[in-house]
């Protein structure tokens, strides 16, 4: 160093731009060296001054990374990597309060005893520093800087209510997720900086906060060590840290040194607590406010002239002790940790021989251990890599299997972390010189894999720590900014392209992913960007043909897929009121357009679906008991079952049935209605206005339009059946209509002698015959069931035989029967032969009918009287019988025109009646499942009653 060279020691509180003025300082020199304390302020330092003079003559030299050009002249460098006796006209050394440090104190000690610059050197640092330097520094000029703002204790405060642009310190991973998360779930977010961290990672967090993205940094004590941020307030979470061998107080001085990053520039900073750290006591705040802290005494040192005779010789070297009353001789460190290690190892020592042996073993000692599994697989490691160097050179494609081991991006947080940890120890190996092949690929190849990983890692760390959803939105409120919300096909909702929900009709439904706290941000966010959405969305609605909407079974209102209201009771079954669905936040105006386009809506599909029935109503020229009779239908909704208006019936005259005929009324002889009014829509509308009128909680549900029959629950109310269009029989159900045809071809029969099913009554139902049978029973007929021979095509189509003849084969088949001789045991054997060889006649195929009977029961529980025999010269249904006829037994069911024409007074008393399975009692839509048979009954073939109900089969 030339005699004239300038040493400054630059001292001072934090902010006070002391990193800048050496910066400055450099770049007015030709060339420069300055070491800064961490990886990531060396490569910060590193961009900015390429910024300034380009790449071309900027170096950064890292223990894991290493950018070189042809024609450097300015080196930025971490300390421990600072190039020696380079002849650099400038030289800084920043942080210099950590000569102290026990762990890394030693090499800073170094550079402060050793390192010059050829015109000019720097040393920054804390004015703790100021005795310490006068001591050991000869000729050192000092320099004050004052720090630029205000720095003050807030006191303690919850994370909760924690200040924007705050960081909050924690001194542990599991402390500093643990409060990350916290921040996500309350404030939207946070970016997370740690000294573990690449700087690939750790800028783009950085970049996270600073660009505004998230308003807070959860952060370890790196965060003290130079790195310029925009921080107004730190809050430390703990006061105490792990220092790798015990857990003790913070000092004061460091908690300065972490506390004066908040407040850059001009602008004030405070500092305080937070979680369950104890507020500081008074003497260390006025310390901290004040800058005023005890000076250095001792600082750590370790001697540097080693001796590399032997391994014994250069242990010895390192241990040496110092009389200067200022330095205190260092704790040792990783790389004597495992010196000492390796040089216990036979086989180490064997292969150990010469100084340049233990030189290489030095150096191999001194690999970081990143990984930080354990001491012993670390000395693993160092065994194999002083083989490999010792025999060459690590071998490529061993490096190549370690490398791709790593080369993984998926993973958690803590399992990137864990890969990122390892792949710095292949890229120091990388960086040093000969240990590989090919230096540059192999620099170049551990560089994209941390690339790689600390990309992931960056994206797991925003993924798990920030959502981005919430940040925005807090944003976008605060600065009071117009939000754009958009509303896709689907209804989902995406405010500034963030989805907040979805947009069901009218009603806003809320992100259920979101948390409680989130939950407020987004309600908020999305009523100031949804109100203009829904002025749109309502002028759509209100615009909307009816095809677009319509009403569920259970009286809800749709407009497409979206329920948009309800119907509720009026004073009238045919005139019910609407009830729109519409958040309050949408407005009152919004409310009542929705409101009257329902009305609307459900209004015209009354008025269309029950034409026929308010034209009745409405008719004037209907009186008396025919006006009467219309308002009990309207009551109905078009629908009477017979036997509940039977007098009503019975006391219409010609002209009044036809006054209601003109309306399309038909008296049946089980329902009076109007056929219009069994469509599908009618049906369906009917179910959900009377439900409605009476106040059900659960409507019933109207069958699948087509089907004749359909089950008959016991459960299900009657009336639920008539209102649904049909009438329960047997075990199941059949539709009004259709019922009135089976009995018009019912009244057409000899009820009294029985008759058999006609194939128009089994095509009518849908039914086999066994269904028909139970269905016939729930009507008031008796089936008796029977079995006969199967009459083939060409037997039916012979003529009969005559009554007689049938008699008296019958009558002969009995007295055939009684009267035959009994076999004697004397049997010839020729009459035996022939009897076996004589052909045996096989038994006639069998088929099962039923005789039905007209059989209604009385209230007590007996048949009525029988009805009389119809002849063929009966009168047609729906016509008076000759004057010559005989009159009517009591047991013949009744006209379905009471007498005069149109059919049954009362209806036929009903069966068992069942109900339909469905939602309230409605008929539910089921598959038809047939009956099965009874099981027939067995006559003996060699009966005389097998001859006789053959014969009477064929009658």
């Amino acid at each position: 160093m030339q005699a004239s060279a300038r040493v400054t020691a630059v001292l001072g509180p934090t902010n006070t731009g002391k990193t800048h003025y050496a910066i400055e300082r450099m770049l007015g020199h030709r060339t420069g060296v300055i070491g800064l304390p961490l990886r990531l302020l060396a490569r910060e330092v590193y961009d900015r001054i390429v910024a300034k003079r380009g790449p071309s003559c900027v170096a950064l030299v890292t223990g894991e990374e290493r950018i070189v050009p042809d024609r450097t002249q300015y080196w930025v460098c971490t300390v421990e990597a600072m190039p020696q006796e380079i002849g650099a006209d400038f030289i800084a050394i920043d942080e210099i309060q950590l000569c102290a440090d026990a762990e890394r104190g030693h090499v800073f000690t170094e550079r402060l005893l050793r390192a010059r610059g050829l015109q000019e050197t720097l040393f920054l640092g804390a004015d703790t520093m100021r005795p310490v330097i006068a001591a050991l520094v000869p000729n050192v000029q000092f320099m004050a800087r004052p720090r630029l703002s205000e720095l003050s204790y807030a006191g303690s405060k919850k994370i909760s209510r924690m200040p924007e642009r705050s960081a909050i310190v924690g001194f542990s991973v599991e402390n500093v997720y643990a409060i990350a998360e916290l921040i996500r779930r309350t404030k939207g977010g946070c970016a997370v900086v740690m000294g573990a961290l690449s700087p690939r990672t750790r800028n783009a967090q950085v970049d996270l906060y600073q660009n505004g993205d998230v308003d807070y940094l959860v952060a370890t004590d790196a965060i003290g060590m130079g790195l310029n941020l925009d921080i107004r307030h730190v809050a430390f979470s703990s006061t105490a840290k792990f220092d790798g061998r015990r857990m003790r107080a913070l000092y004061p001085q460091e908690l300065a040194q972490i506390a004066g990053r908040a407040g850059r520039h001009m602008t004030p900073g405070s500092f305080g607590v937070t979680g369950e750290a104890r507020p500081l006591s008074d003497e260390t705040v006025e310390a901290i406010e004040e800058h005023r802290f005890l000076p250095v005494r001792k600082l750590s040192w370790r001697n540097e002239i080693l001796s590399f005779g032997t391994i014994e010789r250069l242990i010895a070297s390192l241990e040496q002790q110092t009389d200067n009353e200022w330095l205190s001789r260092a704790r040792d460190a990783d790389d004597i940790t495992a010196l000492k290690t390796l040089g216990a190892i036979p086989e180490i020592r064997d292969h150990v021989r010469s100084p340049q042996d233990v030189r290489l073993l030095w150096d191999v000692c001194r690999v970081p251990d990143f990984r930080g599994l354990s001491s012993t697989d670390h000395a693993a490691l160092l065994v194999q890599i002083f083989e490999f160097l010792r025999k060459g050179q690590v071998p490529a494609d061993w490096l190549a299997t370690q490398i791709a081991r790593i080369d993984r991006s998926e993973g958690d947080i803590d399992t990137l972390s864990k890969r990122l940890a390892f792949i710095r120890t292949w890229t120091y190996v990388a960086q040093r010189k000969n240990w590989v092949a090919d230096e540059s690929h192999w620099r170049d190849e551990t560089r994209a894999v941390e690339d790689r990983l600390s990309d992931a890692l960056h994206a797991r760390l925003t993924q798990r720590f920030v959502d981005r959803r919430t940040s925005v939105l807090l944003r976008r409120l605060k600065q009071k900014e117009s939000l754009v919300a958009e509303v896709n096909d689907k209804g989902e909702v995406t405010v500034e392209g963030e989805f907040v929900g979805k947009l069901e009709g009218f009603r806003f439904r809320q992100d259920a992913s979101a948390s409680s706290d989130e939950a407020r941000t987004l309600r908020a966010a999305a009523v100031q960007a949804l109100k203009p959405e829904f002025h749109l969305r309502s002028d759509r609605f209100y615009n909307a043909p009816d095809t677009e909407l319509d009403f569920t079974e259970q009286g809800g209102l749709m407009w497409g897929s979206a329920a948009i209201g309800k119907l509720i009771a009026g004073v009238d079954p045919l005139r019910p009121q609407v009830e729109a669905f519409v958040d309050e936040d949408a407005g009152p105006d919004v409310a009542e357009k929705v409101r009257r386009r329902l009305q609307h809506f459900i209004d015209r599909k009354i008025a269309t679906h029950f034409e026929p029935l308010l034209a009745m109503s409405r008719d004037e020229a209907l009186t008396g008991l025919a006006r009467g009779f219309a308002f009990r239908l309207v009551e109905g909704l078009g629908l009477l079952p017979r036997e509940s208006i039977a007098e009503e019936v019975k006391s219409l005259d010609q002209d009044a049935r036809g006054q209601l005929r003109k309306h399309g009324v038909r008296f049946g002889q089980y329902t009076i209605f109007q056929p219009l009014l069994l469509k599908p829509a009618p049906t369906r509308l009917r179910l959900v206005l009377w439900s409605l009128a009476n106040g059900l909680q659960e409507f019933p549900e109207s069958p699948p339009p087509g089907l004749v029959t359909i089950p008959n629950i016991a459960e299900v109310p009657k009336n639920h059946y008539t209102l649904a269009g049909y009438r329960p029989a047997g075990q199941r159900a059949i539709r009004i209509d259709m019922l009135e045809r089976l009995a018009d071809l019912l009244r057409a029969k000899d009820s009294r002698a029985g008759f058999e099913a006609t194939a128009d009554m089994l095509s009518i139902t849908g039914m086999t015959l066994e269904q028909f049978a139970d269905l016939m029973g729930g009507l008031g007929y008796k089936a008796e069931p029977g079995e006969r021979a199967k009459v083939k095509a060409e037997e039916a189509a012979a003529p009969a035989a005559p009554e007689a003849s049938v008699d008296a084969a019958v009558d002969a088949a009995a007295s055939e029967s009684v009267e035959a001789p009994e076999t004697t045991a004397e049997t010839t054997p020729e009459a035996a032969a022939a009897a076996d060889a004589a052909p045996v006649e096989a038994a006639p195929e069998m088929e099962a009918f039923y005789t039905f009977t007209w059989a209604p029961r009385q209230r007590g529980g007996e048949n009525r009287g029988p009805r009389r025999d119809r002849s063929a010269g009966a009168a047609p249904a729906g016509e008076r019988a000759p004057k010559e006829a005989k009159p009517r037994g009591e047991g013949r069911p009744p006209r379905s025109d009471g007498g005069k024409g149109d059919g049954n007074k009362g209806g036929r008393p009903q069966g068992k009646g069942g109900k339909p399975q469905g939602k309230g009692g409605a008929p539910r839509p089921q598959k038809f499942e047939a009956r099965p048979p009874k099981p027939e009954k067995k006559i003996d073939p060699d009966s005389p009653f097998a001859a006789l109900a053959a014969l009477k089969g064929k009658v």
